[in-house]
């Protein structure tokens, strides 16, 4: 579903090197956790498989798709199978839950009658049907965080992407969060969740892909009795913001 072949990503600006060198897959189907400290790459990772960044070499595929070579209209049809979440819920905060999510749809072009079912739905799948006329101000943190999966959800997508999505949770909303993601993957989602948080790699035995200074230093999968060192390179320093 996803690959990275021979990734390295500079930030001209700054000569920041955020990867160096990662060929990584992703089966499809498959739940993997992204770990490693501030600044190893994490975010980078994900925002290069949303195609928000390009790499400054080698490849990212999507589905056997180079993302490079996308345009226009197809960075837009690519985005829509992929359900990101962030750490912050970014709802508006003008709007009530159902017209958060209805936003969306609108914008993704989706026909107004498909709207009320797809949004029963995903408040369904995250327990929050009952708070769909409340304002952002009027959710807890965790419940505001759920409706943020919700938005995720609302197009079924074949992929989600979580950064960071438990890091302003206490540890029972966290819990509740890897709950909704595990769902997801149990319906045959592929997911990808970039966390610091050993609590959720106890909980959910899954593939965890250790970064460090923007390589891959460890890849290990459920039921294997040690790691696999991929690459353990000089600490290159830098940051790049998770």
């Amino acid at each position: 579903m996803i690959a990275f072949h021979r990734v390295s990503l500079e930030y001209p600006r700054t000569g920041t090197k955020a990867l160096y060198n990662v060929s990584l897959e992703v089966k499809k189907g498959e739940f993997v956790f992204v770990v490693g400290h501030s600044g190893a790459g994490k975010s980078t990772l994900l925002a290069l498989v949303h195609r928000r960044l390009i790499p400054t070499q080698g490849a990212v595929y999507f589905a056997g798709q180079n993302l490079k070579a996308l345009r226009g209209d197809q960075v837009a049809y690519h985005r829509r199978r992929i359900g990101m979440v962030f750490q912050d819920h970014r709802l508006l905060a003008d709007m009530t839950v159902e017209e958060n999510l209805a936003f969306v749809l609108q914008v993704q072009g989706v026909p107004r009658k498909e709207w009320p079912e797809r949004i029963a739905t995903a408040l369904r799948r995250v327990g929050l049907a009952h708070k769909k006329r409340a304002f952002p101000e009027e959710l807890s943190v965790g419940e505001a965080q759920r409706v943020a999966l919700a938005r995720a959800l609302l197009l079924d997508p074949p992929v989600i992407l979580a950064d960071e999505p438990t890091g302003n949770l206490d540890p029972e909303n966290a819990l509740q969060v890897l709950d909704i993601l595990k769902a997801a993957h149990q319906r045959g989602a592929t997911v990808v969740v970039a966390t610091h948080s050993r609590e959720l790699l106890e909980a959910y035995p899954a593939r965890v892909v250790a970064l460090k200074a923007g390589q891959v230093v460890r890849d290990e999968r459920p039921g294997e009795g040690g790691s696999i060192r991929v690459r353990e390179g000089p600490d290159r320093g830098g940051k790049e913001g998770a």
